[in-house]
């Protein structure tokens, strides 16, 4: 059995050779015990500072079934579990994620900058929906061409159907997915294809059913209201443990699963006015254990808070996250391609805003934001292109629409190409969300299997005042029935049938076009112009590195559009036109290679020349 590093306040069991040692933290407990459910033994725990109850025992073994027993009166899962076979209210199960056989040495993480991110959900990314079915797609993965997959959170929650957000055990990785072992088995199976692996974790909330970590201790606190009650406690009484709880959850993930990359689910929801916010903690963590390993790891967040003290240095008053998703990006080109200005939608004006956030990556950097009714944001004038995650879709974009619609079934085949090719074109990090490499029609909807039954009539009526509105547009999909589960799935057989064909070729082709292309391969903000014209829906985008040069020429209008051309003195040279015949287009309207001042593009197409200085 390999040995791991046991730190001062890792929670949970953890084994050294075939020694236990069981840790709680339970600061206002006057017993605890771990319970033995099987053997039907009770092993008292001893008091140490900082609320911890401690027991170093050869009693406990892996595979071992236990609860924790808390002042002689009830028992629990532990907080801390790494398995939980049978669910969310039953014991947990002793685990060594030490004791896997990795062979994934020479393995090295990606640059950032070469990051193309695949987001999936893996219950619905295949048939079986369990890591072992996700590692016979990898060479499909591969084949595409990106170079990271994204899972949806993977943290142990009610049931077998969730997108992940209810997770509430999150050292436990989901058991009907394939658990910690099925996990690790992926990551090294991912690692010797030349994958990334990207974890998304949720430290802002934890989900209702199962949920007993206030039986434990003061997890959270009533100063701060969220979406889901009473905020994780970062920085109130007794707020040490729950920091020390979330700092070792991310360096479990990086240490004992080699996840090469953590997405932090909406951090704006997370409260912490402490002098050191519990992000800076997880990333100075996370670079002590780089030290100590030799392995590089990434920290990815979502804010929509367009404020740049996430990502920049810690050195620079930062919070030293790594990168951060760009709901704006995207925002404005749905809007470009004809999403309706409601909602959050409404306060984007459509291409000129795209053309803002190519340039300024935010949209809103202290203008006043009608949405929000009040000024917004701050300029991200000093942060490389790596730090920022855009998409055309994502999990949240598509499965928090009434219905679920993918892209496939809102814009036409054109369209698609076109919004495909914008996101690949910036000068930031590219998302992909599963199944839009080839167009596919079926929705992503919103599903959970809770049990309890007030809590999902609760989920029933929650999603239907949400859609109140939009009765003439159908029924609100039943996120608890499995149904709305099975109609999320992917359908593979489409990858060979046309046009989904010649839509996975295309995506293939611009992803090659983006990693072989030095002047698209170099995230720089700083070589790139952009214009936009309103009134045609057309946009010219010039990205260069060194002297060479693209020249993206973008219509988004339903008719044939002239763009000029700069003055550069070379020839053009015609790199790729999502008009032509071989991408199932109209025809090129633009010939071999544009030799005039004007160019002309067919509808919904974008047009990418390449020249030399």
């Amino acid at each position: 059995m390999q040995t791991i590093e046991v730190r001062k306040h890792t929670p949970g069991i953890s084994f050294q050779q075939n020694t236990a040692v069981v840790r709680v933290w339970a600061p206002e407990a006057r017993q605890v015990a771990v319970e033995l459910t099987e053997a039907g033994q009770t092993l008292a725990l001893s008091p140490e500072a900082d609320g911890y109850w401690t027991l170093t025992t050869d009693r406990i073994k892996p595979g071992d079934r236990y609860k924790i027993r808390l002042d002689g009166e009830q028992s629990f899962p532990d907080p801390a579990s790494l398995s939980q076979p049978d669910g969310v209210h039953e014991a947990s199960e002793a685990l060594d994620p030490g004791d896997f056989g990795w062979s994934d040495g020479g393995w090295q993480n990606h640059p950032l900058d070469q990051y193309v991110i695949y987001e999936l959900h893996v219950g619905t990314f295949t048939p079986a929906g369990t890591f072992r079915a996700l590692e016979e797609k990898l060479d499909h993965l591969i084949d595409l061409g990106v170079t990271a997959i994204e899972l949806m959170p993977v943290a142990q929650f009610p049931g077998g159907r969730n997108w992940g957000y209810d997770g509430v055990y999150p050292y436990a990785v989901q058991h009907s997915y394939g658990g910690a072992r099925g996990l690790q088995h992926l990551v090294d199976a991912c690692h010797r294809k030349g994958l990334a692996v990207v974890l998304d974790v949720v430290y802002n909330h934890m989900g209702p059913e199962g949920n007993y970590f206030s039986r434990f201790g003061p997890y959270f606190t009533a100063k701060y209201c969220t979406p889901w009650g009473n905020a994780i406690n970062f920085d109130d009484a007794w707020s040490d443990g729950v920091r020390e709880y979330f700092i070792e959850n991310a360096l479990m993930w990086f240490r004992d699963f080699h996840i090469d990359a953590l997405r932090l689910d909406a951090v704006h929801a997370i409260r912490d006015f402490s002098p050191v916010h519990i992000l800076t903690e997880i990333g100075r963590n996370a670079r002590k254990l780089m030290e100590e390993t030799g392995r590089r790891h990434y920290l990815m967040v979502e804010s929509d808070l367009n404020d740049t003290r996430f990502i920049d240095r810690p050195e620079a008053g930062g919070f030293g996250m790594d990168a951060q998703w760009i709901d704006e990006f995207h925002h404005a080109l749905r809007v470009t391609a004809g999403e309706k200005p409601l909602g959050y939608y409404s306060d984007f004006n459509g291409i000129l805003h795209l053309a803002k956030s190519y340039r300024d990556a935010y949209v809103y950097d202290g203008q006043y934001s009608e949405h929000r009714k009040r000024k917004f944001g701050v300029p991200a004038e000093a942060n490389p292109g790596r730090q920022f995650i855009v998409f055309s879709q994502n999990h949240d974009q598509i499965g928090n629409r009434m219905l679920g619609e993918r892209t496939s079934r809102l814009v036409s085949f054109e369209m698609q190409k076109l919004m495909a090719a914008a996101v690949l074109v910036s000068p930031y990090l590219p998302l992909l969300f599963m199944g839009e490499e080839w167009s596919e029609p079926n929705p992503f909807q919103y599903f959970v299997s809770h049990s309890e039954a007030d809590l999902v009539e609760a989920v029933r009526e929650g999603r239907k005042a949400e859609f109140a509105a939009f009765h003439s547009e159908g029924e609100v999909p039943d996120p608890i029935s499995e149904d709305t589960f099975q109609a999320s799935k992917l359908q593979w057989e489409r990858v060979g049938q046309e046009p989904h064909r010649t839509m996975f070729r295309f995506y293939r082709t611009l992803i090659a076009l983006r990693k072989e292309h030095p002047a698209l391969a170099r995230l720089s903000r700083r070589n790139l112009e952009v214009e936009a014209w309103e009134k045609t829906k057309t946009l010219r985008l010039h990205r260069w590195n060194d002297d060479q040069h693209v020249l993206c020429l973008m219509n988004f209008s339903p008719e044939p559009q002239t763009l000029t051309l700069p003055e550069t003195g070379r020839g053009f040279t015609r790199i790729l036109d999502s008009s032509d015949s071989e991408w199932r287009g109209p025809g090129a309207i633009a010939g071999e290679a544009p030799t005039g001042d004007t160019v002309r593009l067919q509808p919904e197409s974008i047009l990418i020349l390449g020249y030399s200085e």
